[in-house]
């Protein structure tokens, strides 16, 4: 297989399983009202089919970066779709809403181990020159899964039934496994040893982090459970670092955040995980519930917003190489910022759907700025065989940040409004958005941390040609 057919192969695989596993991010949550129905389900249940695979995916997406550095990056890409494929058609076949939720972590944990390494296969298969059109595409591809979940769950609910969402994964996972087993290159980590104790410190902790940030609103931020939660799983954090620094095998090594751009990066990611996530949470319900659109109709409403990284991203990609990632990141989480200062200023249950268009464009527009430069200067922060760690770090923040602005903004939503009325749900949402502008605006000032594109010195390019062409030779 030639060089160009192997990246094209990699980039189209990647891309593909990428989007399967987004898609089932929020593809669910327009079903929850047939599942409810059809399975007799409270409350807490329908909450625990969206929970079961945010939780499994957050806390095990270090451990699945290890185990593809460890065991093959091919391998553990192919069992994670594997795993993935089984709990869609657990899902499907589901007669409970215990064995839904049940088969949402069997889904979760096969994203977890899907999502790093497709990153770490694609910075593989692409030298560094050409990785921000890849990634731009790779990042449109993440951006177009997570715009039309609701669309598609939507549609397919109205014209079948809830079942049909999870089976849609099935025969595309079935595809994929033979085509990556033969299309793709195998490749493992530095470390010849798994780092069980490492798993297992960063599993606890991260399932204690996340497991409080997804029930605090149920249970309450001060509630005992949240607050051992909470507490405990940061101990055990503080637990995997020192061992982590003690290790000569170690699954994370800490001397990455010693690197202003894997720090800076990381740390805008966070942010914009937070403020965007948290946002579209709470906007996405807004079309449905204090506008009294179908679920279909409001999906069709946000994808203005969700639909621009399919678009622009490419472009952030490209540019990224040319410019370098801060200038980029930096615009990106500023125009998020001015988005949501707008839509803090426009929102009204009466308004016209044309008053939110403009801010919808910049919002997503910014988002698509970020995705391909941040995974860019992550790449280019660590050696390249180091690809899969700084992955799993990277993923895992991301979504960390995710469930943290889902939890904090929808406090700040239920202490200031509510569903009872339209009005009322308008009261609440508009602080909760000021407050994600407020953490975005604190990612563009991170966003001025990483530093600059450095400019090759006259000749480093023939040289690195050179290089190339003899590593392709060999």
């Amino acid at each position: 297989m030639t060089t160009r057919s192997r990246t094209g192969w990699t980039l189209a695989l990647v891309s593909a399983a990428l989007f399967m596993v987004t898609l089932d991010n929020l593809v669910v949550t327009n079903a929850l009202p047939r599942i409810r129905v059809d399975l007799g389900a409270g409350i807490d249940s329908l909450e625990w089919t969206v929970n079961a695979y945010t939780l499994s995916f957050a806390v095990l997406l270090l451990t699945g970066a290890a185990l593809g550095d460890r065991f093959g990056r091919r391998r553990m890409f192919i069992a994670g779709l594997g795993v993935f494929t089984l709990g869609s058609a657990a899902a499907a076949l589901a007669p409970s809403t215990t064995a839904l939720i049940a088969a949402r972590a069997i889904q979760g944990s096969g994203a977890a181990m899907v999502a790093p390494l497709t990153l770490t296969l694609l910075s593989e298969a692409f030298p560094a020159g050409r990785r921000g059109v890849a990634l731009g595409i790779w990042s449109g591809i993440s951006g177009l899964g997570v715009a039309l979940g609701p669309v598609i769950g939507g549609a397919v609910i109205a014209g079948f039934s809830w079942h049909w969402i999870f089976w849609l994964n099935v025969p595309v996972g079935l595809v994929l496994i033979p085509l990556a087993w033969s299309r793709l290159s195998e490749s493992r980590g530095p470390n010849a040893h798994l780092d069980l104790p490492g798993v297992a410190l960063a599993s606890i902790g991260l399932l204690g982090i996340v497991y409080g940030l997804v029930r605090a609103n149920a249970l309450g931020w001060t509630s005992a459970t949240i607050l051992g939660s909470l507490i405990g799983g940061a101990a055990v954090l503080g637990a995997f670092a020192a061992w982590e620094q003690r290790t000569s095998t170690p699954m994370l090594p800490l001397r990455f955040f010693r690197s202003r751009a894997f720090t800076a990066t990381n740390a805008v990611s966070l942010t914009m995980y937070f403020g965007m996530f948290g946002s579209i949470f709470l906007l996405a319900q807004f079309f449905q519930t204090a506008q009294h659109f179908s679920p279909f109709q409001a999906g069709l409403r946000t994808l203005p917003w969700t639909g621009m990284p399919m678009l622009v991203a490419p472009l952030a990609g490209i540019l990224s190489d040319r410019l370098g990632s801060r200038p980029l990141m930096f615009a990106g989480l500023a125009l998020q910022t001015v988005a949501l200062g707008w839509f803090a200023l426009v929102l009204d249950a009466g308004m016209p759907y044309t008053a939110v268009i403009g801010p919808f464009i910049i919002a997503g527009t910014g988002m698509a700025l970020v995705f391909a430069p941040a995974a860019n200067a992550v790449l280019a922060s660590v050696a390249p065989h180091e690809a899969g760690q700084a992955s799993g770090a990277t993923n895992a923040i991301r979504e960390v940040g995710g469930v943290l602005g889902v939890a904090v903004l929808a406090t700040v939503f239920t202490s200031a409004g509510g569903y009872a009325t339209p009005h009322i749900f308008v009261q609440g949402l508009i602080p909760a958005v000021m407050v994600g502008a407020g953490v975005l605006g604190l990612g563009a000032v991170a966003a001025l941390f990483v530093p600059r594109l450095r400019r090759a010195q006259p000749g480093t390019a023939l040289v690195a040609a050179e290089a190339e062409s003899a590593a392709l030779a060999a």
